[in-house]
């Protein structure tokens, strides 16, 4: 049923990536919101490969089973808000001559062909306009997410045969910078870094949009293999020991450390040298940003993912960037600060789940 006064019901937030599932389900508690339901399951390799569904009835039931054994409260609504692999996606600022808003729902299509490497008719698109932090402008400034339909529909016919409605499918992206990005504004541009299991997504988010997304294929996961590959280990026993050791500065005083430490070394080297080159391609190429004179700059770079709680990630790659680096905080926008974590979803697990919270956050915003 309909919530009294309540013109649409609220949703929860799936996120969907090659090697997991996982569900949040946000309430409001007074002025602010708590956590009400979450969850995880795993996603066996070859289910879900570079964010293409390969297997529909395997991860149909993936997405029943983790329904049934969420944590919290049971959740009874069927509407989703559901990520989109971010890799198959296309985002971008262009700009607009202004007029009326069904003088856009057309214009846009026709102006987006100029720029989405794929036939309009093949791909789902959305946009919205993009408010400048100064200056009163002669022109909209449009944020445009184009996702292949291709892609999209398997996602769609997997929610159907799971009994579930989406309200709203977006690009990862989106859901990141919902959660992690206060009252999301930045009066100069934020680095987010999505170090996942599967992949790392590169955000760049100022004034009061995206403007630059990229995914490369340096992940958590790899770091483990690379672990176990060299010191010949079975999957389950790297993974311990990449969380055990890290990436201590005194690595070399312990030879197992050293070993460990060594491992992760080409990899991470690798991510250094993607994010300078991405930082350096986005302050060059940068447009339609009506911030500040001083705001023009990366400024600062937020962790997130499961990844991100690697020991001494932030401290080797805040060297060779010198740039500020901190871990991320998905609670910026749900619970009241200084808060950073609750009882049953510690910070750094939480971590991890910043997608999911990011569409959590527009399930019960419902906007």
């Amino acid at each position: 049923m309909f919530k009294f006064l309540t013109l649409q019901p609220e949703a929860f937030g799936l996120d969907i990536s090659d090697l997991s599932l996982k569900i949040v389900k946000l309430e409001k508690k007074g002025k602010f919101l708590s956590l009400a339901s979450f969850g995880e399951a795993k996603i066996k390799p070859g289910i879900v490969e570079q964010g293409e569904i390969k297997d529909e009835a395997a991860l149909v039931k993936i997405i029943k089973d983790g329904l049934n054994k969420v944590k919290g409260k049971k959740i009874k609504t069927k509407r989703i808000i559901c990520s989109l692999p971010e890799e198959k996606a296309f985002l971008q600022v262009i700009q607009m001559p202004k007029m009326e808003e069904e003088e856009l729902k057309t214009a846009v299509p026709f102006e987006s062909e100029n720029y989405i490497p794929l036939p309009i008719e093949r791909v789902y698109l959305d946009f919205k306009i993009v408010r400048p932090v100064k200056d009163h402008l002669d022109h909209f400034d449009v944020l445009i997410a184009a996702f292949p339909k291709k892609i999209a529909n398997p996602y769609l016919s997997c929610f159907k045969k799971a009994g579930l409605i989406p309200q709203a499918l977006e690009i990862e992206s989106q859901a990141i910078t919902r959660a992690l990005i206060k009252n999301e504004l930045s009066p100069f541009p934020v680095l987010i870094i999505d170090f996942g299991r599967a992949r790392t997504n590169f955000i760049v988010f100022s004034g009061y949009s995206l403007r630059f997304t990229t995914t490369i294929p340096i992940s958590s996961q790899g770091l483990t293999e690379a672990i176990s590959q060299t010191l010949k280990e079975d999957l389950s026993q790297a993974e311990k020991l990449k969380l055990k050791y890290g990436l201590e500065m005194d690595a070399k005083k312990d030879t197992k450390k050293k070993k460990v430490f060594e491992a992760m070394v080409p990899a991470l080297t690798d991510l250094v040298e993607q994010i300078e080159k991405y930082i350096d391609y986005y302050q060059t190429h940068r447009k339609h940003e009506h911030l500040l004179p001083d705001g023009r700059k990366i400024k600062k770079v937020l962790l997130c993912g499961q990844g991100a709680n690697l020991k001494g990630l932030d401290d080797f790659l805040s060297l060779p960037l010198k740039i500020p680096i901190e871990l991320a905080n998905p609670w910026i926008n749900i619970l009241p600060e200084p808060l950073k974590e609750v009882p049953e979803l510690p910070f750094q697990e939480s971590l991890g789940y910043t997608t999911a919270l990011g569409l959590a956050l527009r399930g019960i915003q419902k906007k």
